[in-house]
């Protein structure tokens, strides 16, 4: 975990900074999970027609290959832009 996540809460405790450690890594797993699913589920509905066969036509896979490069690269995009805007939201301490 990024040490920069959590701030400025070296007053903390222990304990406390571990407890908070533990709930970001949790957040940070859920997202990413909810960000795996939407991407299957977006990519499955767009891409998939028909239920002919076991394994996806050359047309599907193809589509769904696309579909997830670019809901990937439009993630890291959005993350990338959050980020531009959090360092210019910083405040000199």
């Amino acid at each position: 975990m990024d040490k920069s996540m959590l701030g400025d809460l070296d007053s903390l405790p222990d304990e406390d900074k571990l407890r908070m450690s533990s709930m970001i890594d949790q957040l940070q797993i859920r997202d990413s999970l909810r960000m795996y699913n939407t991407l299957v589920e977006r990519c499955f509905t767009d891409c998939v027609d028909t239920f002919r066969r076991k394994t996806l036509d050359k047309q599907e896979e193809t589509c769904v290959r696309r579909c997830a490069e670019k809901f990937l690269k439009h993630s890291m995009r959005v993350g990338m832009r959050f980020a531009e805007l959090n360092q210019g939201a910083a405040t000199p301490d």
